[in-house]
């Protein structure tokens, strides 16, 4: 770990660090699936749901940028390579046979509740490590998740 002048503890930071990085790998794999729902999507609301996809790997990587730069602002490393996220991701893999747009909905909505209820444990527990900046930051992160997760799950709605 590297030094910092940031006035918590050197056990604190790395308990956060490890917290960050492993919300980050999650973070990551949900903006390639995302990405990889974008791409594929096909069928009656293509556009809409192209666009809606993008949108979320979009919002998603403002949130990777914000952890991986607390990480490296605590003193860490950044932990955001395909091998280390592959390694440490709570997300179920993504389909890729997956053309269907409610098929895509579906799967990206199971992971967009994955993300939003790790997050609120991440919360907590940074919290309880004496991290109030990094308890907000997830804060913000949760309700990303939780509204990006009500466009999705929009979507599945209307047919019932």
């Amino acid at each position: 770990m590297h030094n910092s002048r940031i006035d918590l503890s050197a056990k604190s930071r790395v308990k956060v660090i490890g917290i960050l990085n492993a919300r980050l790998a999650d973070a990551i794999d949900l903006q390639l699936q995302a990405k990889q729902a974008h791409w594929n999507v096909k069928g009656p609301n293509f556009i809409a749901l192209h666009e809606l996809f993008d949108q979320v790997a979009g919002d998603l990587a403002g949130h990777v940028d914000e952890m991986a730069e607390r990480i490296t602002a605590l003193g860490g490393i950044a932990e955001g390579t395909v091998q280390a996220v592959a390694g440490r991701s709570k997300l179920d893999p993504y389909p890729l046979e997956v053309v269907d747009g409610r098929a895509h909905l579906d799967a990206l909505a199971a992971a967009l509740a994955r993300l939003g209820k790790a997050v609120r444990k991440a919360i907590d527990e940074a919290a309880k490590a004496g991290d109030a900046d990094t308890s907000d930051l997830f804060t913000g992160i949760s309700r990303a998740a939780d509204k990006n997760l009500w466009l999705v799950e929009a979507h599945l709605q209307a047919d019932r």
